[in-house]
């Protein structure tokens, strides 16, 4: 139980990259860490994965962010859902709040373009799905192409392959 007492919020909406969301969501419970699925300020109560697959929403990213000090770090999956959070302004308050807080913020593959709009990676060292390296880089961030990235309190991805070292370095990073 190496993460008992410590809060993740794990944000997701329609569409999400199954595997990227359930890993780091068991890892994390494993870990005995409270694993908060958080939402958009106006999306649905359940949302389906790009298999169908749904997850039930425990708090709308408003409500996470009036509890934000009560995170410890933030996980945002890939798939298509990222192109959905990324247009709720109160998921990239929480983001950057969280981030400049020193919280642990985590993204893999796709979910890097919330960071991204959250407009939290400039200097950063980070990793990504190859196909927004272009995005990351114009966005600031020193994009490297390997299976897991820290840089302080960031920690990046790049797909679902990686996601042992993924949760490994989140865990690591918020014991």
């Amino acid at each position: 139980m190496e993460l008992k007492g410590k809060k993740v919020a794990l944000l997701v909406a329609r569409d999400y990259e199954d595997p990227e969301f359930w890993y780091p969501y068991y890892r994390m419970m494993e870990a005995g860490a409270e694993v908060a699925v958080v939402g958009t300020a106006n999306g649905d109560e359940v949302v389906a994965s790009k298999h169908g697959y749904p997850a039930e929403i425990d708090l709308r990213a408003d409500e996470a962010l009036e509890e934000a000090e009560e995170f410890d770090g933030v996980i945002v999956p890939g798939g298509w859902a990222p192109d959905r959070l990324r247009r709720c302004e109160k998921t990239l308050e929480l983001v950057r709040t969280l981030f400049y807080d020193g919280k642990n913020v985590a993204a893999i593959c796709h979910g890097a373009q919330v960071l991204i709009s959250a407009d939290v990676v400039r200097g950063k060292r980070m990793t990504s799905a190859p196909a927004i390296k272009d995005d990351m880089r114009n966005a600031g961030a020193v994009w490297i192409n390997e299976e897991v990235v820290v840089d302080g309190n960031m920690i990046s991805s790049r797909s679902p392959r990686d996601l042992p070292a993924f949760c490994r370095e989140i865990i690591k990073a918020m014991r």
